[in-house]
């Protein structure tokens, strides 16, 4: 098991069909958080947007603008977290790369490690604070910052596959990977920024399915590990 870990998950882990925030999917993930938070792990935790806004979807609209809104959008998103957790009595705190002193703190890397060794979850809201960047970039800056033993992706998918395996059902599972071979094979396990970052700070990534945070808590092998 890990002492430290950083944890993505998407947006759309908190939503439903219709409902960009579904409460009780919030509550059924914060309580897959608690479970690792009960194993004894200090978890930080960037969580997308993508259930509200992706800046990415751009066309005619601003860039920069819409990747502001979806930074706003995990802010809302990290606020949602936060409540569910601590009415599961698990202490949490929201920590936002861009200044909103009246809704949550804003993030130092300081603040960061001293509330994760105090035993608090950590909620890291607004990316980087920059737009063009994604929030699997955040986190393995966020990751690489808090000196966590691993980026932790839970996805909609269980590992990281040759090929999308809702079109293609003869793609190959892998459950190991190097850096460079995600890189060169331009396989979708996370986005080119992210994944240099972590190779060049040795930082070991697990991709699997947002529903196996339990068995990922309970210290079961799933997934793909990337090293």
């Amino acid at each position: 098991m890990y002492n430290r870990v950083l944890l993505k998950i998407s947006g759309e882990a908190l939503s439903t069909t219709g409902q960009p925030i579904h409460f009780d999917t919030v509550l059924r993930t914060a309580e897959g958080i608690a479970a690792l938070h009960a194993a004894g792990v200090q978890l930080g935790v960037v969580v997308g947007g993508g259930n509200v806004m992706r800046g990415r979807t751009a066309k005619e609209q601003d860039r920069s603008r819409l990747d502001h809104m979806g930074m706003l959008a995990t802010a809302i998103n990290a606020l949602a977290l936060e409540d569910a957790l601590e009415r599961l009595g698990v202490p949490a705190r929201v920590l936002s790369a861009v200044a909103m002193e009246r809704f949550c703190d804003t993030f130092s890397a300081r603040e960061a490690k001293r509330l994760l060794d105090a035993g608090t979850v950590v909620l890291f809201a607004c990316g980087t604070g920059c737009p063009y960047f994604s929030t699997d970039t955040a986190a393995a800056l966020r990751a690489a910052e808090i000196g966590a033993d691993a980026l932790l992706l839970a996805k909609n998918v269980d590992a990281v596959y040759s090929a999308d395996p809702k079109t293609n059902p003869s793609a190959t599972r892998y459950t190991q990977l190097s850096y460079d071979k995600v890189i060169a094979d331009r396989l979708q396990a996370t986005d080119l920024t992210a994944i240099t970052l972590c190779r060049e700070q040795g930082l070991p990534i697990l991709v699997f399915a947002l529903d196996q945070l339990d068995r990922v808590a309970a210290g079961e092998v799933v997934g793909t590990s990337i090293r």
